[in-house]
């Protein structure tokens, strides 16, 4: 890609003003990770029962339909902290608990990651430019359990190369939930996503990984995106859940935190892309647990979606 116009531009972020905290209704039940410090307290198995999976579903699903909600407002000018408030009151008004809000000290509903932010994003005043391109995670806990889910999306008139990583990106996440069967091990997911990432050379981030979802946010299990093999060898059994969340970027995987302690960045400000599914393991593939209800859909997925 020799045009200069077709080129991602370098990242010139800086951090905005974080308004304060919202409230969510004191009728909507709390994860335990927000009554006692330090981090969450991981009982349950990553297999699950079949009850428990549909329930996961159900926290899925609002997550996917927040997110998609949420996404409808974006465009040059709106903040990602009125983003994260339309999908703050998406999921309180389905009676849900938004994960992110309180999660280790996190201020906000959501994480809103923008161009060289490779995640965890704080929603804050900094309005959105044309050319921009935001990755929305959205966490929902309800009926004791959680589901999670991110996308990419545009912001107004997107240069092709970051396109090209948004498409790209969500179908290395979709190769990777492909090769999650029963009897391989964990790291055959991360294997498959870089072997097609690297095809086009991008950066396949390797410090922040998929993990185990459902009772707990984050649970023991580790997903890698990248070719970790022989470590992370855990044998991949029906009735696991667990995320596959492949970040993408467009030069080096080297990053940076701001003193926010929570946004993370490309070190060389190159652009970077995620897509996250929850997915259940059945007896001879997958199941995706975070699909919106309406079939939405991001302009940020390839021309074909593969699910």
């Amino acid at each position: 890609m020799n045009n200069r116009a077709s080129r991602a531009p370098l990242g010139t972020l800086t951090p905005g003003h974080i308004s304060p905290q919202l409230g969510v209704p004191a009728h909507i039940k709390r994860p335990e990770y927000l009554f006692h410090d330090g981090p969450e307290i991981v009982t349950a198995s990553d297999v699950k029962t079949p009850e428990t999976i549909e329930r996961i579903r159900i926290a899925g699903t609002i997550a996917a339909d927040a997110m998609y909600e949420a996404a409808k407002i974006i465009a040059p000018g709106v903040t990602t902290d009125a983003i994260d408030k339309v999908a703050h009151e998406y999921m309180c008004d389905h009676g849900a608990y938004p994960s992110c809000l309180g999660y280790m000290g996190y201020l906000k509903s959501i994480c809103t990651s923008v161009n060289e932010v490779i995640c965890h994003g704080i929603p804050d005043d900094r309005p959105l430019e044309d050319g921009d391109i935001i990755n929305l995670d959205v966490t929902a806990y309800i009926g004791g359990v959680h589901g999670d889910t991110n996308a990419m999306f545009y912001v107004g008139d997107v240069d092709p190369e970051s396109k090209l990583l948004c498409e790209r990106t969500y179908t290395a996440m979709m190769r990777g939930i492909k090769a999650a069967k029963p009897g391989r091990a964990v790291n055959v997911i991360g294997r498959v996503i870089e072997s097609y990432a690297k095809r086009f050379e991008y950066g396949v981030v390797e410090d922040y990984t998929g993990h185990g979802v459902g009772e707990a946010f984050h649970s023991g299990l580790i997903i890698p995106h990248y070719d970790a093999a022989p470590a992370y060898a855990t044998t991949i059994e029906p009735g696991m859940v667990f995320t596959v969340e492949p970040m993408l970027t467009l030069g080096d995987i080297a990053w940076e935190q701001w003193d926010d302690d929570w946004t993370v960045v490309t070190a060389d400000r190159s652009r970077s892309a995620q897509w996250e599914h929850t997915i259940a393991v059945t007896e001879d593939g997958f199941d995706i647990l975070t699909m919106p209800s309406h079939g939405q859909c991001s302009p940020a997925m390839p021309a074909a979606p593969t699910h």
